[in-house]
């Protein structure tokens, strides 16, 4: 059954939702422009902003979902059991891992930020609430939202552990943190040279051309 849980977790993170909505809504594949990323931000550059939210809600929801499930299987006391709780901690590590390299997708997955979401909304509200508001204030202060999902990373696990303290749960949430962090590697770089596209570039960009400014 642990097992089981794990591989089934794994499965769900390999459901690229980019690559379903953007086949339903009959868009283009989203490996094939952009960024190549299949998320939500992507998909977005399509013009679609439908597809885009879609995709973000079902990235999140399996996230949500899979640790969710695996709570209700594993008992209500698994994240203070030690055996469930490690257990639990695998299918937290394995749906992101899907997300990252899907195995229905060649491996190629997207960069994990709204898995990661549901991940910790999956596991408390507030931990939820209280990453997803550290995105939107870095988002709304910086309009990077790389570096919002950055930050984000870094502090869901410094979040759980002021909740619940020192858990393995934290261990597995540092892994999370640690594998985002490293698919922004590219982000990373064009923040420190100055490169990254802002929020809503695009937008301002397309109006400048169609006023003519410069």
């Amino acid at each position: 059954m642990d097992l089981f849980l794990i591989l089934v977790a794994y499965l769900i993170g390999s459901i690229s939702f980019a690559v379903v909505v953007s086949k339903c809504m009959r868009l283009p594949d989203p490996y094939s422009y952009g960024s190549g990323n299949p998320g939500a931000t992507n998909v977005l550059r399509t013009g679609n902003k439908r597809a885009a939210v879609l995709t973000l809600l079902g990235d999140a929801l399996k996230g949500f979902i899979a640790v969710v499930v695996a709570r209700q299987l594993l008992g209500s006391d698994s994240l203070s059991s030690t055996l469930n709780s490690w257990i639990l901690c695998g299918v937290v590590i394995a749906v992101f891992l899907g997300h990252l390299f899907p195995l229905f997708h060649g491996f190629k997955g997207g960069k994990g930020v709204a898995t990661a979401c549901g991940i910790l909304f999956g596991i408390n509200w507030i931990l939820g609430l209280a990453t997803l508001a550290t995105w939107l204030i870095v988002a709304k202060a910086t309009k990077y939202s790389s570096l919002a999902a950055l930050a984000a990373a870094v502090f869901g696990p410094i979040y759980f552990v002021f909740l619940f303290g020192l858990h393995p749960m934290a261990l597995a949430l540092l892994v999370v943190c640690a594998l985002l962090i490293w698919r922004h590697r590219s982000n990373i770089r064009n923040l420190i040279n100055g490169t990254e596209s802002r929020i809503g570039a695009n937008k301002q960009a397309k109006h400048n051309s169609s006023t003519g400014a410069v």
